[in-house]
């Protein structure tokens, strides 16, 4: 065997790959944050329309990763591929805000953690989480600079952390739960502020995105595997394993406690839940399990936030100076951009901890986190629908055209409902974060002699301005808040 197929990932390891990517610190979050939308009834429909809506959405990321082997830039790629280079841009430019914004949320979420046991951390957002949050990303920052990428112990620990709990607690919470409490009021008619079934399902599909974000990991490993069948393999069986590890936290949670005191619940509510069945060592449990996975994550998040901009840079897609790297060859320029856009959010969580909409600054950012990778994932389905409807890619196979256009088809619907389901104050926000981006996509086509916008660019960009003058009146007016 010669050293390069020794070096290939067999199907298990692919398979951790993608289980890894994908379970973060939301899970730990799920039972408060799904309770705070939706009852029993909302929330088990909603998770069928999320099994349906993302394992297509991770057929469609496979189909792409097999059809169009070149476009190896990551998400952006496949938009700027079909719909033009400000599409690229945007996707690139979403897909990087999203995954800062999420270190933001996974700052707040350690810091609440730590607020169990620590009250002065309250929820993450008082000044000494802020100024405790601040020093550790600046050492995260400096410590990735020097060229400490990724530690085979580091994963391994945090992967042990991440599974070790959720198995005790799903076992756990099978015994202690109760039909009881999991029927008392299926359809929430008790609490008329969750409002009806559509609402409520509406309500929580964006939790239901961010605990998937990853998904889209798994083409990556497609020249890595040693046979590229097993990419599409270990999509499914991490998907289905994450699948089931979420729905069974969310609905046992739902049978431990009733709807109104799991929304009660502060973050990691996962921890109070286990400590309501078993007492204050099964929050410390689950507390620590979520420091040790959350650090790991952040190690690794910080990291590919810049690398996200310096893939993008290295095609023309972002300006020139994002690609430079220092002598560890880490992409330097870009890892002080993200960190210092991740600084101003974690102050901005300070000012903005007293508003008075009574969610919890970790909810907030992981709403906003995931409004802005929906474009990306939009773009990535309207493409592969797009190869399916000309027929690109499938002279050597045209029965796959049919099964890859309903895939497609469905992708593209699921997509429309997440971006819908978010609402208005989200699409509006998201527009105000979407359209700074123009000043580096301006710089990016000036370095290589390009006019900035085609005619439909200039519309769709005119669009992007309008929402975001909305959303700052909004801010400013007070009818949206962060």
């Amino acid at each position: 065997m010669s050293q390069e197929s020794s070096q290939k990932l067999k199907l298990g390891a692919l398979t951790a790959l993608v289980v890894g990517s994908m379970i973060g610190g939301g899970i730990f979050s799920l039972p408060q944050n799904m309770a705070a939308s939706a009852d029993v009834g909302a929330i088990l429909i909603g998770w069928a329309i999320t099994a349906v809506g993302m394992l297509t959405l991770a057929f469609v990321f496979q189909t792409l990763a097999n059809r169009k082997p070149e476009l190896d830039g990551g998400v952006y790629a496949y938009a700027k591929a079909g719909f033009g280079d400000y599409m690229g841009f945007s996707s690139a430019w979403g897909y990087w805000i999203s995954a800062w914004l999420g270190n933001v949320g996974y700052f707040l979420l350690l810091f609440s953690t730590l607020g169990y046991f620590f009250p002065i951390f309250g929820k993450g957002d008082t000044l000494p989480a802020v100024i405790c949050a601040s020093v550790l990303l600046w050492a995260l920052h400096f410590l990735v600079l020097r060229g400490i990428k990724e530690a085979t112990f580091i994963n391994t620990i945090t992967t042990v952390a991440k599974i070790v709990p959720l198995f005790l607690f799903i076992l756990i919470c099978l015994f202690a739960f109760k039909l009881d409490i999991f029927s008392a009021d299926i359809w929430g008619a008790s609490n008329p502020e969750l409002g009806s079934v559509m609402n409520q399902v509406r309500n929580m599909m964006l939790v239901t995105v961010w605990v998937f974000i990853g998904i889209e990991g798994a083409s990556i490993f497609s020249s890595r595997a040693e046979k590229r069948s097993d990419v599409g393999k270990a999509t499914v069986i991490g998907f289905i394993t994450v699948l089931l590890l979420l729905v069974l936290v969310n609905v046992l949670s739902m049978g431990v406690m009733t709807q109104p005191e799991l929304a009660k619940l502060q973050n990691p509510s996962m921890a109070l839940v286990l400590e309501h069945v078993v007492g204050h060592w099964g929050a410390v449990l689950i507390s620590v399990g979520l420091l040790i996975s959350l650090l790991g994550a952040l190690l690794s998040w910080v990291l590919l936030c810049a690398e996200i901009m310096f893939a993008a840079a290295k095609d023309h897609t972002m300006p020139e100076f994002l690609r430079r790297e220092n002598a560890n060859q880490v992409p330097a320029n870009a890892l002080w951009l993200t960190n210092i856009c991740v600084q101003i959010f974690l102050v901005v969580t300070f000012f903005s901890s007293g508003s008075s909409d009574g969610m919890d600054p970790y909810t907030k950012m992981l709403l906003l986190a995931t409004s802005m990778i929906l474009i990306p994932y939009f773009w990535s389905a309207a493409y592969a629908l797009l190869l399916a409807v000309k027929g690109e890619t499938y002279d050597k196979d045209p029965g796959d055209r049919t099964k890859d256009l309903i895939i497609a088809g469905i992708s593209v619907i699921y997509a429309v409902w997440l971006i819908y389901a978010g609402g208005l104050k989200y699409l509006l926000l998201s527009a105000l974060l979407y359209a700074p981006g123009v000043i580096l996509f301006a710089k990016a086509k000036h370095e290589v002699g390009q006019p900035i916008f085609t005619n439909v660019e200039k519309l769709i960009f005119a669009g992007v301005v309008i929402g975001a003058l909305i959303a700052a009146y909004g801010l400013y007016d007070g009818f949206l808040t962060l």
